[in-house]
């Protein structure tokens, strides 16, 4: 049976509809993940949770161990990922509050450790990443917003960003021109690593901000957490309509 584990970011640091079974304390040949694992159920689906950030909201995006994480949500029998994402909107229908189910990514990370295969390799070892996410859960993430009216938008490009500044608008100009509708900075190694672990995985991104430029006004904090309020109300029921089907 398909196993899904659900990594929650900015603004889904825990679930209201998880039943909580138990916390799991994990250590993995790359280190601490963010946080214990919790084991749980939603609509009665088992699941597991890790909260991306810590369940404080204490770790920075470029300090996030991503491979500890993902090493972690395997060795407990994940097969399935969906990836919660705050972003950023640069296309304009890519409003505050709105769900995002992307298609494809650009990394513009650097210096975060991408891969797990550097050492000890009997041969070079490469993945196809033609499509960063997993057709069939990106399909139950947009058949689940549809069936309960969420008005997803059902494709973008995600733009992943070093952080923890945003960007400038001529940063996000730039993304635009490059063909990104979308920008956060959790991204990337995540989903590679997944692909390297051979775990289906798909972003479910919720929109807390138009990106720099593309509104009036700087761009805060208190802004950005009710979009997000508001956003996650919208997740945690698209994952109850989800979570079962896995």
């Amino acid at each position: 049976m398909a196993k899904l584990a659900i990594i929650g970011g900015t603004g889904l640091t825990s679930l209201k509809n998880l039943e909580i079974i138990n916390r799991e304390v994990v250590h993995t040949p790359y280190g601490e993940p963010s946080a214990p694992l919790t084991h749980g159920s939603i609509a009665g689906k088992e699941v597991l949770f890790l909260a991306r950030h810590g369940y404080g909201h204490t770790i920075p995006p470029h300090k996030v161990n991503y491979r500890a994480n993902i090493w972690a949500l395997k060795e407990a029998g994940a097969d399935h990922i969906i990836a919660v994402n705050a972003v950023g909107g640069i296309r304009a229908d890519m409003t505050p509050g709105r769900i995002v189910i992307p298609h494809q990514i650009i990394d513009y990370t650097w210096n975060r450790i991408n891969t797990y295969f550097e050492e000890g390799l009997t041969h070079v070892t490469h993945i196809d990443f033609t499509e960063p996410y997993c057709p069939g859960l990106r399909r139950m993430l947009i058949d689940g917003a549809r069936a309960i009216g969420l008005n997803a938008v059902e494709e973008g490009v995600y733009a992943t960003t070093q952080g923890p500044r945003l960007e400038t608008a001529a940063e996000i100009d730039k993304l635009e021109r490059d063909g990104c509708d979308l920008v956060g900075m959790t991204g990337m190694p995540e989903a590679a690593l997944a692909r390297e672990l051979d775990i289906c995985y798909a972003c479910c991104a919720v929109v807390a901000n138009m990106g720099a430029g593309r509104s009036n006004g700087a761009i805060t904090m208190e802004e950005i957490e009710q979009n997000l309020n508001e956003g996650m109300e919208r997740v945690r029921r698209l994952l109850e309509r989800v979570a079962p089907l896995v």
